[in-house]
């Protein structure tokens, strides 16, 4: 008899994917057979992308990871586990104070979907600082020094966006 797919969601906005993400991405893909790389449409947190782009961006930045899929996240996160087969949901943790934001969206998830189950991951040590709204800030100052912290795909469309 076949095993089961198992498969994990890693939720976000990704505006845009950086190279944290990836590595979070990265480190769940040796986890799970499949990692879904859900894009939030997130209108309330002001992308400066639209979600078109940040699937696309997503998707070229993850094209030669063979584990990865990349799909919009439609309603709740665990809704949207629940309806692709995942057992886990995959959270990057970068520092002491996301701990908590993460923790009580662990419980929630929990409690709304039991057996699914909350992966928190952490990025290796050089991606310790990256995050989008990071990213988003150097691009303002000096657009080259964000090149660092974003895969190659990323870096044309924000200094197009900072036009």
């Amino acid at each position: 008899m076949a095993s089961k797919l198992q498969i994990a969601v890693y939720p976000g906005t990704f505006d845009p994917i950086t190279l944290g993400h990836l590595d979070v991405l990265k480190r769940g893909s040796r986890l799970f057979d499949r990692v879904i790389l859900a894009v939030a449409p997130s209108d309330s947190k002001n992308p400066w992308f639209s979600l078109e782009e940040r699937l696309e961006m997503a998707r070229e930045a993850t094209k030669s990871m063979s584990k990865i899929k990349v799909a919009v996240l439609d309603g709740l996160t665990v809704e949207f586990a629940q309806k692709h087969g995942a057992i886990a949901i995959i959270r990057g943790l970068r520092k002491f104070s996301d701990f908590e934001f993460e923790f009580d969206l662990a419980h929630a998830n929990r409690l709304m979907a039991p057996k699914i189950e909350t992966v928190i991951l952490m990025p290796s040590q050089d991606q310790f600082i990256t995050s989008s709204s990071f990213v988003k800030d150097i691009a303002r100052h000096k657009l080259s020094q964000a090149a660092a912290f974003v895969p190659p795909c990323v870096l044309p469309r924000l200094k197009k966006r900072l036009k």
